[in-house]
């Protein structure tokens, strides 16, 4: 499976390198909701990240050679998303929170087991919203994207120790910040 998507990836990729619109199409549609969410977890401000998320795939439209095929694509062009948000950051007037938060509700499950799903995910947002950029990148690469620290060190542009103390520092404000059972699975 993943074989096949990464050989799919590489197909488009190659048509993309020859300008073809419609490949260049499927890679953003593809990653678009993956950038976007690793994007809100550093820069929180909707129009930022669509600003970003865009910005990231204009690099792949326009310099697809860039793209040397020692990483994965995801992995260059979470990489790239990475930088242009840290950029984006330093360019921001001020924080302004949207008030926006994903929804980890199961349209099947009984009301009270999704309000306690709903609440034990707005307070594990909470917690998260707190770290510093840095972890909330290593954070949201690992459980979120399910990314491993070699290629999460890749990604950053820092060495692996560095994304192990980071995801260190981010778990222990986590369980301090976290009470009860939440604690118990950070």
């Amino acid at each position: 499976m993943e074989a096949e998507r990464r050989s799919g990836e590489a197909d488009l990729l190659a048509r993309v390198r020859l300008r073809d619109l419609a490949a260049f199409e499927g890679l953003y549609r593809l990653y678009h909701p993956r950038l976007s969410r690793f994007v809100t977890s550093l820069v929180r401000r909707h129009p930022l990240v669509e600003e970003v998320v865009n910005d990231t795939m204009m690099v792949l439209w326009d310099k697809p050679e860039s793209y040397g095929g020692q990483a994965k694509l995801s992995t260059w062009l979470y990489a790239i998303a990475y930088r242009k948000a840290i950029r984006a950051r330093l360019r921001q007037d001020e924080p302004v929170e949207d008030g926006h938060r994903p929804e980890l509700g199961d349209d099947d499950a009984p009301p009270d087991r999704d309000f306690g799903r709903r609440r034990a995910a707005a307070i594990l947002q909470s917690a998260i919203e707190e770290l510093s950029p840095d972890h909330r990148a290593v954070v949201h690469l690992t459980y979120f994207q399910e990314i491993g620290y070699r290629e999460i060190a890749d990604i950053l542009g820092c060495p692996v120790d560095t994304v192990k103390t980071r995801m260190f520092h981010a778990r222990r404000h986590l369980k301090r910040k976290l009470s009860g059972e939440l604690a118990d699975w950070i």
